[in-house]
């Protein structure tokens, strides 16, 4: 399965959702007056909010529809639903940015957030990225607090065929981060990516871990750690948000990594979100396998959510979501 399949499989509970919510703006087949197009525009910002693009970003996307719409004629299905397509695209730029190229090896990525968002699993599907490009690296078990958390991320290890550096639970985390870059200084290693323990923002002790951590990697790599990584839960919807505002208040985030965005109908968080907090939407999660870690795309992403561009019907394209 390609990646533009991944995203609509992985999207396809949001993109029935949009669908429909479209489809009853308009009768089938018939263009609206003018109240009638007016109403449909009231009902495409409703549309947004329940898909969980935010209030600001509904705002501004359906307002910028009401302007291209009222240059393209009569207001019917296909047109809503070009405009939306065009509004999006332009909210959030075309081109993803890139991420930053360390002048030395190996590259050191951090994934932090709270528990339960998925960064064990990310931290594997990462690895997996970086593997299958023909890359070397490591992941550090930097997690020793949580219970099961060493075990786990060694599951994952083995299942991407990455070596892991880890330490008994209970360990400081500090000294799995050093131990896994010298070792892969001494491997001459492509990457390393670093597993930390979940924690709330609010907590002050769990914070001054991560930025001592932090030091430890930038004493051991030059410029480390090159991405932080926020891994924010999608079905938390906009509560995600507000966690991911309080970490960049705390700490230092280059980047962001939307999570589980199959397990929600709202896959609307990821527009605009990048732009909110103002990091970029590096990936998202779209699925359980190793592949369903995605490079935020954002044709890709409305393909996704609401299909091939030439489709009268937003819901009726694409490849039929796979049985979970």
């Amino acid at each position: 399965m390609g990646i533009l399949d991944r995203f609509k499989s992985g999207l396809a509970r949001t993109r029935d959702g949009i669908a429909q919510r479209l489809s009853d703006l308009f009768a089938p087949g018939h263009a609206a007056a003018d109240a009638a197009a007016e109403r449909a525009l009231e009902g495409l910002e409703e549309t947004l909010l329940a898909a969980d693009v935010g209030v600001q970003a509904a705002g501004e996307i359906t307002a910028g529809v009401r302007k291209r719409l009222r240059a393209a004629g009569p207001v019917d299905l296909p047109a809503l639903r070009r405009a939306l397509a065009d509004e999006i695209r332009a909210l959030e730029g075309s081109a993803a940015e890139a991420a930053p190229v360390p002048a030395a090896k190996p590259r050191v990525v951090f994934l932090i957030g709270v528990n339960g968002g998925g960064k064990t699993t990310t931290t594997a599907k990462l690895a997996h990225i970086y593997a299958s490009r023909g890359e070397k690296g490591l992941i550090a078990a930097a997690d020793t607090f949580r219970a099961a958390a060493i075990g786990q991320i060694e599951t994952w290890a083995r299942r991407v065929g990455v070596d892991l550096i880890r330490h008994a639970d209970g360990a400081d985390p500090g000294a799995v981060v050093f131990d896994a870059l010298r070792a892969a200084k001494a491997r001459g290693s492509d990457f390393v990516i670093v597993d930390t323990a979940g924690r709330l923002h609010t907590k002050a002790p769990l914070m001054k871990e991560l930025e001592k951590i932090f030091r430890i990697a930038s004493r051991e790599v030059e410029g480390a750690p090159h991405e932080s990584l926020l891994v924010v839960d999608a079905t938390t919807g906009q509560n995600g948000l507000i966690q991911a505002r309080e970490f960049l208040k705390a700490g230092r985030i280059t980047g962001l990594v939307l999570t589980k965005l199959d397990g929600t109908a709202r896959g609307g968080i990821a527009v605009g979100i990048g732009r909110s907090l103002g990091i970029p939407l590096r990936y998202v999660g779209v699925g359980e396998a190793v592949e369903d870690l995605l490079p935020f795309s954002i044709d890709d992403y409305l393909a996704g959510i609401l299909g091939p561009a030439d489709e009268s019907n937003p819901g009726a394209g694409g490849t039929p979501a796979s049985p979970r």
